[in-house]
């Protein structure tokens, strides 16, 4: 099973803008069905808090800056600061996840690998560890 980590995507650089894409399977690891976006976060507030069961996400820091902290069944915590539009962050199933430290006028764009679900989150950290140890 892959793991949590930062994918460079392509940068194409042209002296009017950059441009930068996204194709399944060269840059995505699954078909998207879900695109979302989070923005106009008010200062201090935090996003997420939960893991998914079956869905893989990769988010996307368009504009601004943003932390994802990614808290393992061990107790354990790892931080990934997305501030380049041209890096994802790849989250596999069962990740627990939150977003915090978003800078002004950020834009967080979330691709997803399955429509939306609520039978699909898992918003109890104590019921994400007790799945987790079953696997």
């Amino acid at each position: 099973m892959m793991q949590a980590q930062i994918i460079q995507l392509p940068k194409i650089f042209d002296e009017r803008g950059n441009l930068t894409f996204l194709q399944h399977p060269h840059q995505i690891p699954f078909s998207i069905k879900r695109i979302f976006w989070t923005y106009s976060v008010p200062g201090g507030e935090i996003r997420g808090g939960h893991a998914y069961k079956l869905q893989e996400e990769i988010i996307i820091a368009l504009s601004g800056s943003f932390d994802v902290i990614i808290k393992k069944a061990n107790g354990t915590t790892e931080k990934f600061s997305l501030n380049r539009s041209y890096y994802g962050l790849y989250l596999p199933p069962q990740t627990w996840r939150h977003t915090e430290n978003f800078s002004t006028n950020s834009l967080s764009l979330h691709l997803s690998s399955t429509v939306y679900s609520r039978e699909d989150y898992l918003y109890d950290f104590e019921t994400f560890i007790e799945q987790a140890c079953e696997k």
